[in-house]
């Protein structure tokens, strides 16, 4: 971690979806299964460590999602509107290799960060 950066924060929603990355490379034999299984271990070891805050997901972020959807505006899909509420609520930076999140989220007035 830099020195003086706030502690990066995961939600639920993102180690379930990490999960599901991993068995759906190993499904399609671009990951082998050792290699996914060491992944999440060394995952679950940074949860553990609190090297990650935990974000726990809620009822707010849940409508601030719905809100944003029912604009039409952007290319959203449920989870990645979720991960960005999660961000928003907790008034934190969204941090994604995704262009399109990036740019919804700012459009949404998110602030975010393109790998």
């Amino acid at each position: 971690m830099i020195l003086g950066a706030k502690q990066p924060a995961v939600s639920a929603l993102t180690e379930v979806e990490l999960v599901s990355a991993m068995a759906r490379k190993v499904r399609e034999k671009t990951l082998l299964k050792e290699n996914a299984n060491r992944v999440l271990r060394e995952f679950q070891s940074h949860l553990k460590d609190m090297l990650f805050r935990r974000l726990p997901l809620e009822r707010q972020h849940y409508d601030i999602a719905f809100t944003w959807l029912a604009q039409f505006s952007t290319p959203l899909r449920t989870l990645d509107a979720l991960h960005l509420a999660v961000a928003a609520g907790n008034d934190l930076k969204m941090i994604t290799a995704d262009k399109q999140l990036s740019i919804s989220g700012r459009k949404l007035g998110v602030p975010t960060v393109l790998l």
